[in-house]
Formats: C-alpha cells, sequence, structure tokens
C-alpha cells in the first residue's frame, strides 16, 4: 500500500515538474519495486529524499523507498542542512544568536564562522563529536533570495517585506524610524511631509518650519530589504542623494550632518536621532517596544522568514517551531530587535490614547459613550497581541494569524486563571457611527469563532473571552489616511480581573 502511495505522489510531481539531469548518483525503488527513480541527491533530512531527476527535482518519503546508489546518505548519521539567503545586516545580526539559543535548548554544541558576507554554523553531539547539522547564511538582494527559495538553492530567506508567493514566519520586530544628526534641533516630522520629503517634493528645511537650508537625502542601496520595504511602504522609490551599502554607513553620515534625513530601522539608528513622528492629525506615534509588539506603530517592520512552496527539511521546520521559545525571544531582545513575546502594559497608563479619543469625541463619539470605555477600561490590562486585517476583507493578516495560535495556546494551558479576558473590537472613523459600532463588533466576534475553531477541547470551566466593541471611540491615527484607518480597524485583547465588569454592561 505504502508503494502505491508513494507511486501516486510522484506521478502527481511529474506534471508539475520538467528539465533534465546530468548526474545520476542515486537511485530510489519504491519498497514494492513497483516503480524507481535516478537523478542526483540534492538533499536528505532525515524524512524526505530531494532528487533532480529527469522529470525535475522531486521530494519522496524516505520510508516508501529503497536508496542504492553511490550518493546514498548514511543513514544512520543524517546530516541536516539548512540554507538560508536574503537580508544580509538583519540575519547576520538574528540567526546567529538564535541558532545559538536552539542549541544550548537541547543541550548540544555550536560553532559559528564567517563565511563570504555571511556565516557557517556547524551544530554537533558534545558527547559522540557527531555533527548533525551544517547551516549557511549567504546574503542576497530580494529578489536573488526569491529566486534562490523558487528554484530549491534555499530553504529559507530572511526579509522584511511579505511575498504572497512564499510562506512567511516572523523572526523579531523592528521599526522604520526618521534619523537626522543630533545636531539636528527640528521637533518632528508629520507622516506626509516625510512621504514628501523621501519623494523629492520637500526639498528644504524651511518648507518644514526649519532653517533654510536644503535637505540631504540618504538612504540605502536600492537593491537591499530594508529600502525596498521602504520604498513599498512610501509606493516609490526614495530620491537620495547619497545611498549607503550598510545601515551603520547610513547612520554614521547622518549621525555628521546637520541637515541630513534618512529612514532606518530603530535598531539600527547608530548614534543619530530618531525625529519625533506625527500623523497628519498631529497624534504622536511612538515606535517604543509596546506600540512596535501591537503593531499600533504603523511603519511597524517584521523582520520574517519567507518558505517555500514545498515541504521544508525536518530541522527547518523545528527551527521555525522553536522562534516561538522563550530561548529565542530572549535572542532577540540581545540582539537590539523587539521581541514577539506578548506583554501587557495598564491601559490607564496609556493616557496618550485617552487623549486621542477626547479629542476625537463630538457628534459621533458621544461623552456617554467615552464613559462607558473608561468604566471597562479601569483596572484593565492590554495585552500587545492584536488582531488586524486584510485589506478590504474581514481575513486576518499573517501577524495576526501568528497571535491566533499563540492565544489559544495560552487559553489551552489556563494561562490567564483569574481575569477576564476581552476582545474589544474597533472601528475607523469613516462611514456611519452606527454602523461603524457593529462592523467592530462583527471583528470580535470573527476573532473570537476563530479561536473557538481552534480550541475545540477546551475545558468546560474555562470560559472563552467576551466580545466587546467601542466603534470609533479610541482611535490610534488619523483616519484621513489609509495607514491610518487600518490601524484604527482592529481588535484588542484586554485583561481585567474576574467580576470587575458588570455582566450586564453591552
Amino acid at each position: 500500500m505504502r508503494g502505491k502511495i508513494w507511486c501516486a505522489a510522484v506521478f502527481a510531481a511529474f506534471s508539475f515538474w520538467g528539465g533534465s539531469v546530468a548526474a545520476q548518483d542515486v537511485t530510489l525503488t519504491a519498497r514494492d519495486g513497483s516503480l524507481s527513480i535516478d537523478g542526483a541527491l540534492l538533499s536528505y533530512d532525515g524524512e524526505f529524499y530531494r532528487v533532480d531527476s529527469r522529470y525535475g527535482p522531486l521530494t519522496i518519503d524516505g520510508e516508501g523507498v529503497i536508496c542504492d546508489g553511490p550518493g546514498c546518505p548514511d543513514l544512520t548519521a543524517t546530516l541536516a542542512v539548512l540554507r538560508i539567503t536574503g537580508a544580509g545586516e538583519q540575519g547576520n545580526r538574528l540567526l546567529p544568536g538564535l541558532f545559538a539559543a536552539y542549541a544550548a535548548t537541547r543541550g548540544l554544541k555550536i560553532e559559528t564562522r564567517p563565511q563570504d558576507a555571511g556565516f557557517v554554523t556547524e551544530i554537533t553531539d558534545p558527547g559522540t563529536g557527531q555533527a548533525l547539522a551544517k547551516i549557511s547564511f549567504l546574503p542576497a538582494p530580494p529578489e536573488d533570495a526569491r529566486s534562490a527559495l523558487l528554484d530549491g538553492r534555499a530553504d529559507l530567506a530572511v526579509s522584511l517585506t511579505a511575498d504572497k508567493g512564499f510562506g512567511s514566519r516572523a523572526m523579531a520586530l523592528d521599526a522604520l524610524v526618521p534619523i537626522v544628526s543630533q545636531d539636528n534641533l527640528h521637533p518632528r516630522i508629520s507622516t506626509p511631509d516625510l512621504a514628501a520629503a523621501l519623494s523629492g517634493k520637500l526639498r528644504n528645511w524651511k518648507e518644514l518650519g526649519g532653517p533654510d537650508m536644503p535637505i540631504a537625502l540618504h538612504a540605502l542601496r536600492r537593491d537591499t530589504s530594508l529600502q525596498e520595504a521602504l520604498a513599498k511602504r512610501l509606493g516609490r522609490d526614495i530620491l537620495a542623494l547619497v545611498e549607503h551599502d550598510t545601515a551603520a554607513d547610513l547612520a554614521e553620515a547622518v549621525a555628521r550632518d546637520p541637515w541630513a534625513l534618512a529612514v532606518t530601522g530603530q535598531s539600527a539608528r547608530g548614534t543619530a536621532r530618531t525625529l519625533p513622528l506625527t500623523d497628519s492629525c498631529d497624534f504622536p506615534l511612538l515606535p517604543d517596544r509596546a506600540s512596535v509588539k501591537a503593531e499600533d506603530y504603523p511603519l511597524t517592520l517584521p523582520v520574517q522568514l519567507l518558505t517555500p512552496r514545498r515541504r521544508l527539511p525536518l530541522f527547518a521546520r523545528e527551527f521555525l517551531e522553536f522562534l516561538d521559545h522563550p530561548a529565542a525571544q530572549t535572542a532577540v531582545a540581545a540582539a537590539g530587535f523587539v521581541d514577539q513575546a506578548p506583554e501587557t502594559v495598564p491601559l490607564t497608563a496609556d493616557g496618550l490614547r485617552l487623549l486621542n479619543a477626547i479629542k476625537g469625541a463630538g457628534k459621533d463619539v458621544p461623552l456617554e459613550d467615552l464613559k462607558r470605555l473608561a468604566e471597562v477600561m479601569t483596572g484593565a490590562s492590554r495585552s500587545s497581541l492584536t488582531f488586524r486585517f486584510e485589506d478590504g476583507s474581514s481575513t486576518l493578516d499573517a501577524r495576526s494569524q501568528e497571535n491566533l495560535t499563540l492565544l489559544a495556546q495560552l487559553l489551552a494551558v489556563d494561562a490567564f486563571k483569574g481575569q477576564e479576558v476581552i476582545l474589544a473590537g474597533f472601528s475607523d472613523g469613516s462611514g456611519d457611527p452606527t454602523a461603524n459600532l457593529q462592523l467592530s463588533e462583527s471583528r470580535a466576534i470573527g476573532v473570537a469563532t476563530a479561536l473557538a475553531a481552534a480550541l475545540p477541547d477546551l475545558p468546560e470551566d474555562q470560559t472563552m473571552p467576551r466580545v466587546m466593541a467601542f466603534g470609533e471611540a479610541l482611535p490610534m491615527a488619523c483616519d484621513t489616511t489609509a495607514a491610518g484607518r487600518r490601524a484604527n480597524r482592529r481588535v484588542e485583547l484586554w485583561l481585567r480581573p474576574q467580576g470587575a465588569i458588570d455582566s450586564d454592561m453591552p
């Protein structure tokens, strides 16, 4: 039976792959002898063979075949091989610490050495000295990295942008921030003005209320992952006067020039000063840890691992699962990035949000609604787990899908015992206020429904989160921009002591 399944899988694969192979160093034969495949062995992860055959690359379950030929692996000492490419600065800063943490949690020995512009890491069993895994990281521009994933030359790619052609898994968080010299005393810049400066529409600090001096716009090379991410946010390339090879060079150059302006990752700003950012309604946009984790800061920048649409080697899958481990989050923070471990802050400590709510009060948000909101917020905390949606859709975005999985895991182990868990829905301020209130409730119900589907075996004595809706009453940003409206359309996770909320409160 296993042989028949294997045959069917191989023949199905034939219809998707084409090409030819020069080397013929292995023969994989179904255990019932019904079919054989010759080809060059690309990899073996202890579970699956990856063979470049005359039909193209094939992935074949090792349990269903017998391997014969000089290229067959030693099945008693399989070496896991993981090839990573992509964003060089982020990969070189994050990955060595993550692999060191992975090895430490398993009591394994690790050795990392530089190679080319990246590194090679070997993981061994300290007791036997047997090599268990070899990891290589080779930086590449975004397009080259995606090509390497597609044609099988890489297993994972570090990226600062999502791509619908690949899966993705967030490793860490960063934030795009405008930077200037410490000698530049300009107090702040709005997102529209920043976009205008980056696109060349504003060329003088005088146009921003500063001295009559030209803006010296700096940027990274266009083929870097960070610059690609910034250009996608802006919708166009940056018209920089000076381009730099590395973020360190960029930050150093800006720090020396009092009239320079650039945008970079907060983790790489060096000695330059972060220029405070506001939105078009003058709401302050703060790239603090909590705002970045909750993606309330509109220029939050996830550092992702792109994955190909094929089965990954076992070691790669184990490493991706390890990214949720507390040791991985510690390694991320040690590398200077924002980790993804959930954390809570008291809602009443967030005076900025309350101020925005008061500013937005009026005929669309009556004082009565604000009083209701304040009553619920009193004594409550907000988790960094926040849920947002694909543009024009009720589908959770990729980061929110990960948050949903994590919340389900926390509920499954009763992590919120003694607390009432609330899914608080919010909308943007466009359209009818009554309709917006209903929309915010439907989004919160949607998250609750997806959560229930992920927890079919939740014990009866554990209650699911309570749904509450507040419409447009607590804006995170101005509704005049698409980014602001997206930030406002969200479902937050609130925690309160049990019994603190009137059970009749809507």
